[in-house]
């Protein structure tokens, strides 16, 4: 039996950036992992994630993602690694869109630097879109994405490197409070230590069967596509990441990258549950159709051959807000996450959050609209 004064419980990444935040505070730690950091059957894989400011689902997120860019600024300085790279992003649909909307309202909420455009103006400047005369655009010149696994792998490194002990293809089995602080119990052997963070993603529900409630595990689709005539129109000095709502729901993707294509997807997908035992993981030909409708209709030179594509995890709330908070009655629990499809970019922030409260530090972030008890 080994102690420690936390385990975490999922080597995602929230659970990367929370073994990193103790590991930097001298804490004695270990992150558990049931595959291996990076995996595809949960939800942080993917190649590339967005990070925004102009956050359309709330304004209040505004200055948590501001805190996320500084902070992932600085583990590239501590790594010598980039994962962050700024391409602007372009956010697209009708004036009264609920991304337009939310886009604009955290904007000038929070003052971000952003121009609205007509759509003849977002076609002017990037000449792949094809776009209604009725719809808007607004451009963030500071968005952009994460390198997403090796965000994962520097997190881990780095916390590695500060004295942090991972163990990885163990799965956890069960998570009982022993006294002041916990017991994990592993398929291979048991953890004690004060306090455990748990960021399992899609199996918090295995482990918490009373969060069943609260939570939804939805199946999601990502495609890779080689662009009609070529990639030159969706370099990245020329396309940014990009977020359009339409009829079709809300389509993203970001710019062409030489090895992998051009990364699409629609947001939710089907909104389908799923068990993250026992979901079907190959991609349909629905399923690609689902994308590939609203891709056609606006991104047309886009819309080329299928080069790869996957499966992911969503793990929802039920109002697509985070949760960040203790177990109800055990304070040596915490809940980290599900971040209901929008989380990564937050990663840093998060896992700072995180190490405050598995340690009982205070923690200078406003996390009110992510308590537990907004569920009940």
């Amino acid at each position: 039996m080994a102690n420690f004064d936390v385990v975490v419980v999922g080597l995602g990444i929230m659970g990367s950036a929370a073994l990193h935040a103790l590991a930097r505070r001298g804490r004695r730690v270990i992150g558990i992992e049931r595959f291996e950091p990076g995996h595809d059957r949960g939800s942080s894989h993917g190649l590339t994630r967005i990070i925004r400011l102009g956050y359309y689902e709330h304004p209040s997120y505004v200055p948590l993602v501001r805190r996320a860019y500084e902070l992932w600024r600085d583990v590239e300085a501590r790594s010598g690694r980039s994962l962050l790279t700024v391409s602007g992003i372009i956010e697209i649909g009708a004036a009264d869109s609920a991304l337009i909307k939310g886009t604009l309202a955290s904007a000038q909420a929070h003052s971000l630097r952003h121009e609205q455009l007509d759509a003849r103006t977002v076609m002017e400047r990037f000449p792949a879109f094809r776009l209604p005369s009725d719809f808007v655009g607004v451009f963030q010149p500071d968005g952009g994405y994460l390198a997403a696994e090796p965000a994962i792998d520097t997190q881990i490194a780095l916390a590695r490197a500060a004295g942090a002990e991972t163990r990885t293809g163990e799965a956890v089995l069960a998570i009982e409070p022993h006294g002041d602080g916990v017991r994990v119990v592993t398929e291979r052997t048991v953890f004690e230590a004060g306090s455990t963070i748990v960021a399992a993603g899609p199996w918090l529900e295995q482990l918490f069967p009373g969060l069943a409630d609260n939570v939804r595990v939805t199946r999601q689709v990502v495609l890779w596509l080689e662009p009609r005539g070529g990639p030159a129109p969706f370099a990245p000095d020329k396309f940014p990441v990009f977020m359009l709502e339409s009829t079709h729901g809300m389509h993203y993707g970001f710019p062409f990258d030489r090895r992998a294509g051009l990364k699409v997807a629609k947001h939710f997908h089907e909104e389908e549950t799923a068990d993250p035992e026992h979901y079907e993981r190959a991609v349909s030909a629905a399923d690609e159709a689902l994308i590939r409708t609203a891709i056609e209709e606006y991104l047309p030179a886009a819309n080329g051959k299928l080069r790869s594509a996957k499966t992911c995890l969503y793990t929802m709330t039920q109002d697509g807000d985070f949760i960040l908070d203790h177990l109800p009655g055990y304070s040596q629990i915490v809940i980290a996450s599900p971040c209901s499809g929008h989380g990564f970019k937050f990663a840093p922030v998060i896992g700072d959050i995180l190490a405050d409260l598995a340690t009982g530090a205070p923690t200078p972030h406003d996390i009110s609209r992510f308590r537990l008890s907004r569920l009940d």
